[in-house]
């Protein structure tokens, strides 16, 4: 007879949470979308690194300087209250990130992701000082040695020395860049220009040097949901089994077909140039970027074999299970115009932008004072803001009920990014009221330019006079 023991088996199950990183490395590879990828890096980072540099009318063209509250983009000078332009923006780039991805997957990952266009330089970097990925996977494999210590100390030197460049371009953003210059070879920076110099750079090492698909596969949000964008139509990289299968090694001048084999040739090369590591063959998955190198090398494969091209390949869904497929369909062309119409709607909204702001508080301690000679009295508070690069006279004119009386109403001059706030008492014939509400309208003008000027709307309470 067993003990109760041996009659109750407690079973346990190890579950991993976090699977410890297996060290990538990929494969240099060429073709079309190997040649986008650089096209895209190259536009990308030249933006990055340049546009600090270029100057505008004697001041830096792209400038977000903090401490004055003044974004400078191109001659253009924004100030805190044009938030509205930031969050437009936003909505504008969250549709364009909706319209590509259901119109062709991961592309913003694959071809504009910070993640992804540092991390191709620091593997370009990593290519040309240890070779391509036999090399690389045989210098992992052996001991260090001086020669190992020079190869891997070489690159991290050049690792650095770039993140550095990095980060001391960002903070040329927000401090003028030439000034930062200067301050960084004499040694005068100050303790939060350090920070974000020495916290970009080691941000970009750490990500694009060490973490790199790790930051794809565990950090990033957009890989857990992007596939909720996804439908049937989308493009996306697509293994096409029922041609591929049953895949295997053989021959080139085999007949494959005969042989009961698919165009697979079995080569694993599609898994050798991932940058994440998966297996495409294995279907679509998650941490798939959409890079498309595995494209571009199993074309390669398939020309050299005498193949058709295209059994990896941007396709859809329906179009693998031989049904049609609809590009332009009603989500896209809703996307489109929505997209279009605010980008058109912000363009003409800057370009008609004028840089004056007039906000009117009325007194709300009472609803109206009744003066000592019978007129009836309202107290407004007006805050004029100059959001123009230069100072201006400013004129204010109030209409809407005949024979007001302004008091403390003056001509005022409002330096560059001045707020200017002024107290004013308008009084009216209580004959003049024809209701217990009356619009007036605040006119305000630059007295050295016309062009300058905005209208603002408020009401003037009284009693009823009948």
């Amino acid at each position: 007879m067993s003990s109760p023991s041996q009659q109750q088996q407690t079973e346990f199950v190890v579950e991993e949470f976090y699977k410890k990183r297996e060290k990538i490395q990929p494969r240099k590879v060429k073709g079309l979308f190997a040649k986008l990828r650089i096209l895209g890096v190259a536009l990308l980072l030249g933006l990055y690194y340049f546009l600090p540099w270029i100057n505008l009318n004697g001041s830096q063209a792209v400038l977000l300087d903090l401490p004055a509250r003044k974004f400078h983009f191109f001659g253009i000078t924004f100030w805190p209250q044009d938030f509205f332009y930031l969050a437009v923006l936003l909505i504008i780039a969250a549709l364009a990130l909706f319209f590509f991805t259901t119109l062709a997957g991961r592309l913003w990952c694959g071809y504009a992701c910070p993640q992804t266009v540092w991390t191709e330089v620091f593997m370009w970097i990593e290519h040309y000082v240890e070779g391509d990925r036999p090399q690389r996977l045989k210098l992992d494999k052996a001991p260090m040695t001086a020669r190992k210590f020079r190869i891997r100390g070489t690159k991290h030197a050049i690792w650095v020395t770039f993140s550095l460049w990095t980060g001391f371009t960002f903070v040329g953003f927000f401090t003028p860049i030439r000034e930062l210059g200067f301050s960084l070879a004499d040694f005068s920076l100050g303790p939060w220009e350090w920070f974000w110099i020495l916290f970009y750079s080691f941000a970009t090492y750490g990500n694009a040097g060490w973490m790199r698909e790790q930051v794809c596969t565990y950090m990033c949000p957009y890989a857990r949901f992007q596939s909720a964008m996804f439908d049937k139509d989308t493009l996306i990289i697509s293994y096409d089994t029922e041609r591929g299968e049953p895949r295997g090694k053989r021959k080139r001048k085999l007949d494959y077909k005969s042989a009961g084999l698919g165009s697979c040739v079995d080569c694993t090369m599609c898994v050798q140039v991932c940058p994440t590591g998966i297996d495409i063959r294995d279907g679509l998955q998650y941490q798939c970027i959409g890079c498309a190198a595995c494209i571009d090398v199993c074309d390669d494969v398939m020309e050299r074999m005498g193949y058709e091209k295209g059994l990896i390949r941007y396709t859809t869904e329906n179009t693998l299970e031989g049904k049609q497929t609809h590009i332009l369909r009603p989500r896209m062309i809703l996307y489109a115009l929505v997209l279009t119409g605010m980008i058109i709607g912000l363009g003409v909204s800057i370009a008609t932008r004028i840089p004056l702001e007039l906000n009117i508080i009325r007194d709300r301690n009472a609803l109206y004072r009744e003066a000592s000679n019978g007129l009836v009295e309202n107290i407004y508070t007006l805050k004029v803001i100059n959001m123009d690069e230069q100072s201006h006279h400013y004129s204010l004119d109030i209409s809407g009920i005949q024979g007001l009386e302004v008091i403390g109403l003056k001509d005022e001059e409002i330096q560059s990014g001045e707020v200017k706030e002024m107290i004013i008492s308008i009084r009216v014939d209580p004959i003049e009221l024809k209701s217990t509400s009356t619009e007036l309208l605040f006119h305000i003008e630059a007295v050295d330019n016309p062009d300058i000027q905005q209208d603002q709307k408020a009401r003037f309470l009284g009693p009823l006079v009948n």
